[in-house]
């Protein structure tokens, strides 16, 4: 597979559109991830990709051939549901080969492709077990597995390590990223984790209402994200938002968050708008901004902590401190950060570019 392209791609179901104008082009051997809250229509937009919905409207192409009414089984797909579907009768080995088996394929290919993939994903040992006998994580293997030895170019992953506990999702990440590294195959993979998207993805896709809101690497989302929806789903924890005012004044724009009037670089928009600064860059003690409050919380870590500060305002913000911080709930903190580190937004919640001319 050399070019896989959504062009304006709409799924309706009845009244509701799931998924609504879509445009996507993934290069070959790219890893793709696509996250959003629920209901934004990511697992709709797989399953339109493997075949399992129709598309309403649009056209999905792969090498610029128009794959609408293509059956799944013959689009070049594999896929990886968040559900492990094992057949709990079969062993490991007949699981991996079954598909194979059904679609008429020599026995001798199909164990030496069974071999290969077993060999690749390191369960050589469970061949002989039923899916009753393996871990979370190895299931997941065997899941991975099966989608492997049809030897596909492009693999699609819908949510596949939210059933498993934190330290096997850890380990699943670093698999499912040197089986992509050591295949090189076109990956698209659906998750609700910011870490799995900030750490598996080449791009992030960031969906919302069944449109896409911003694509881009994921320090690109990260450090530059288009808006406030962007900015708040993108890192965790989330970014702290206060209610800010920006005023034309004689030796340029101000300003004001809560009571602080601050000067501002050259922009042009004034209004109402919202001061967005996330907890890694909120700085005990004070800093260019500073503001004011008292501990609420203090959740500590291990190596950092997050410390819950509520401001005259009566609003919460969360510092992310390293180390052990002297602090304890219902003490006056004075926090702050730097101009360099704060984000802007404009009352329909789009960046605000600062640097242009007023």
């Amino acid at each position: 597979m050399n070019r896989f392209e959504l062009k304006q791609v709409v799924k309706r179901f009845g009244a509701i559109t799931a998924v609504n104008g879509v445009d996507l082009a993934v290069a070959e051997g790219e890893f793709v991830v696509f996250v959003g809250p629920s209901g934004c229509g990511k697992s709709t937009l797989l399953r339109l990709i493997a075949g399992l919905e129709e598309i309403s409207d649009g056209e999905m192409q792969i090498d610029g051939r128009r794959m609408n009414e293509t059956p799944p089984a013959r689009r070049g797909i594999a896929m990886v549901f968040q559900s492990y579907a094992l057949y709990p009768h079969m062993n490991v080995e007949r699981n991996l080969g079954f598909a194979l088996e059904t679609a008429g394929m020599p026995r001798t290919e199909v164990a030496a492709r069974v071999g290969k993939a077993a060999g690749f994903l390191k369960i050589e040992h469970l061949l002989d077990r039923r899916p009753a006998q393996l871990s979370g994580g190895q299931q997941q293997r065997v899941a991975i597995g099966r989608a492997l030895v049809r030897e596909q170019r492009l693999f699609l992953f819908d949510e596949p390590l939210s059933n498993l506990d934190a330290d096997l999702r850890m380990e699943m990440r670093v698999e499912i990223a040197r089986i992509h590294r050591e295949l090189g195959a076109t990956t698209i993979y659906v998750t609700h984790d910011q870490l799995e998207a900030m750490t598996l993805a080449d791009r992030i896709v960031v969906l919302k209402d069944g449109k896409i809101v911003q694509t881009g690497a994921p320090m690109e989302l990260y450090e530059r994200p288009v808006n406030r929806f962007v900015a708040g789903f993108i890192g965790a924890p989330r970014m702290n938002f206060l209610p800010a005012r920006i005023e034309a004044a004689e030796a340029g724009p101000r300003l004001t968050i809560l009571d602080r009037s601050h000067a501002l670089p050259a922009l042009a928009y004034r209004g109402e708008a919202t001061l967005g600064v996330r907890p890694e860059h909120v700085r005990l003690g004070g800093g260019e901004v500073t503001l004011t409050g008292h501990a609420q919380a203090v959740e500590p870590l291990g190596g950092e902590a997050l410390i819950h500060v509520r401001l005259a305002n009566q609003q919460l913000i969360v510092v992310k401190s390293q180390g052990r911080p002297a602090v304890k709930a219902e003490d006056p903190v004075t926090v702050g950060w730097s101009s360099a580190d704060a984000y802007l937004f404009d009352d329909a919640g789009d960046a605000i570019p600062i640097g242009a001319a007023s």
